[in-house]
């Protein structure tokens, strides 16, 4: 008899062990889908949770941009301008014309690379912090468009740019910005885990002085992370203004905290060198699914943001509790 209550009292304490070993993040998602199937059953239908993917794609990959800078011990505020900077210079180009999709995105991506490659230089060359660099250039990148277009969205963009981020592949219901988002997911993957680049990440994340003194050179590992996070960026520019189909000055406001907080909330530290890309995307798609919740009960867009910053408040303060107990 004792030994039967002996095994029930190891049995039970044996389940809080497992549930501490869950990561955060998935019972944040878990407790979120649930909701959401109570309040919309039919949510999970396939072609309603290929078209959440489908407005999930647009943050993923900004968000895994974003990650690439935080693991190297660095902040990217100027994603959100640089998405609107690289939406109107697309209209502008493409002015409702077709043949000049070549010339939008050269132009989306070129710009991206002269932000990264900037924000990198000066916050690895100059030593001046990222939190100053990337904010000084969201404020320049939101006076430049704004005096580029007069203050009012210009151009046009077309059906062929369009396909990007609101259609579907030939006659099936799988979205373009599905599968956009899944190479995004395959390519970090093979990058953060299978190259020298991913581990020099971590490695500068978690130590730049000891980084350095065996031969890594920081300064190239987290330009390159600037630059990857500029261009996934302007990646986001591409599903967001294809979705949408309009320039709006304001089309990337926002983006830097979402992305941000759905990295955070996917257990990436704020220090930098922890973190994977799993909990990143994850993140994403959870912040997501909360706004499709919020939204189908109803909720304000003050009341959708406040209730957004608890959760997520909330979930990083378990994390970090997790963390020092471990």
């Amino acid at each position: 008899m004792d030994g039967a209550i002996s095994a029930q009292n190891a049995s039970a304490r044996r389940i809080p062990r497992l549930l501490s070993k869950i990561p955060v993040i998935l019972i944040v998602l878990a407790l979120v889908l649930i909701a959401i199937a109570f309040v919309n059953p039919g949510f999970y239908r396939s072609t309603t949770l290929l078209n959440f993917f489908k407005r999930s794609a647009p943050i993923v990959v900004v968000a895994i941009g974003q990650m690439y800078v935080m693991l190297s011990g660095e902040f990217d505020l100027s994603v959100g301008s640089l998405i609107t900077v690289c939406a109107a210079v697309a209209a502008n180009v493409m002015d409702n014309r077709p043949d000049y999709l070549g010339a939008a995105l050269a132009w989306m991506f070129g710009i991206a690379l002269l932000v990264g490659l900037t924000n990198g230089f000066i916050v690895t060359r100059l030593r001046v912090p990222s939190f100053v660099v990337t904010l000084g250039m969201l404020l320049i990148a939101q006076g430049a468009i704004s005096i580029y277009t007069r203050g009012a969205p210009q151009g046009g963009i077309t059906d062929n740019f369009r396909v990007y981020g609101r259609g579907n592949i030939g006659e099936t219901d799988i979205p373009y910005a599905f599968v956009i988002m899944l190479i995004v997911i395959a390519i970090s993957a093979i990058l953060m885990h299978f190259t020298t680049f991913g581990r020099r990440v971590y490695a500068v994340g978690g130590n730049p002085v000891a980084s350095r003194l065996s031969g890594v050179n920081v300064a190239t590992v987290k330009t390159a992370c600037f630059v990857l996070c500029s261009l996934l960026a302007a990646l986001g520019a591409v599903l967001i203004a294809g979705f949408s189909g309009v320039s709006s000055l304001s089309v990337g406001q926002g983006y830097e905290f979402q992305s941000i907080s759905a990295i955070v909330l996917g257990g990436v530290a704020l220090g930098g060198g922890r973190g994977n890309l799993a909990g990143a995307v994850l993140g994403a798609l959870t912040l997501q699914a909360m706004f499709s919740l919020l939204n189908y009960l109803g909720f304000p867009l003050p009341i959708r943001l406040s209730v957004q910053g608890l959760i997520i408040i909330a979930a990083v303060a378990i994390a970090a509790r997790r963390q020092r107990s471990q």
